[in-house]
């Protein structure tokens, strides 16, 4: 993965967070450079999706503690259309598509805080052309497209507010390995032409693949942090995240083993 060595772009210094009653971020800390693609790995209920809601000021009154800068700016307590327009986007987990509009319909959705009509339509041609199966659905209402047809449509959808900061939230969930990887490529293709991704994922193999950075997170904490070529090396990262390692029983049959708990 190519090296990186331009400045933070979203910055997360010792942040805690509060939700449903649940104590879900304990002094978490994260930078996120410029033109990069970071990855967070986790299991479910680690609180991935609450470091996303969290800057994204979809958690009211939160973080408790802490501090979160986007380019320099104090964002934390900002309401979320305020961060949209300052540049961050977030793909949402499950996609929350509008069922009941049109493919086109939901992008412009995406585009809400805009009023440049010639960048919105120049926008619409370029997801078209990440995503060509959006254009001959136009029309179609969102709710009857396949799933991997809906994760475009989210992406996309995303997109069209021109984030240079695109947070996105398990975009592999329940799709096929084909389309997994179809996304994962596309993922590429967006962070090539200039935005900065914040990847939330569990398929821990396909996120650190192309991803620059990588984060691990367990109950509320980061346990490990680093270059997502290092993580891949790391012997307890491919026994958590990427299969199980096997050993040998006395009796000579094989049996499986996880270990307890982070060295």
């Amino acid at each position: 993965m190519r090296k990186k060595t331009l400045a933070a772009l979203l910055e997360i210094k010792n942040i805690e967070t509060y939700y449903d009653l649940i104590y879900a971020l304990r002094g978490v800390s994260l930078s996120v450079k410029e033109g990069t693609i970071t990855a967070i790995l986790g299991n479910n209920g680690a609180g991935k999706s609450t470091i996303l809601k969290t800057v994204m000021g979809l958690i009211e009154d939160q973080p408790d503690k802490g501090t979160i800068e986007f380019m320099g700016r104090r964002i934390d307590g900002k309401d979320t259309e305020v961060i949209v327009r300052m540049g961050i986007s977030c793909v949402p987990e499950g996609r929350e598509v509008f069922e009941e509009l049109s493919v086109k319909e939901n992008l412009l959705m995406g585009a809400y805080t805009r009023r440049d009509r010639r960048g919105i339509k120049d926008d619409f041609e370029r997801i078209y052309n990440h995503f060509p199966v959006l254009k001959t659905r136009e029309d179609q209402w969102a709710g009857t497209l396949s799933g991997g047809e809906q994760q475009m449509l989210a992406i996309g959808r995303g997109l069209m507010s021109r984030p240079k900061l695109l947070f996105l939230d398990e975009p592999s969930l329940g799709l096929s390995p084909i389309l997994v990887k179809e996304i994962f490529r596309i993922i590429q293709d967006i962070n090539g032409e200039g935005v900065t991704i914040l990847l939330v994922e569990q398929n821990a193999r396909m996120a650190l693949s192309i991803s620059d950075y990588g984060l691990i997170l367990e109950n509320g904490r980061f346990v490990m942090k680093g270059s997502s070529s290092e993580l891949m090396q790391d012997k307890d990262v491919q026994e958590f995240y990427m299969g199980v390692r096997s050993e040998e029983s006395v009796k000579g049959y094989q049996r499986w083993k996880r270990k307890k708990r982070w060295r």
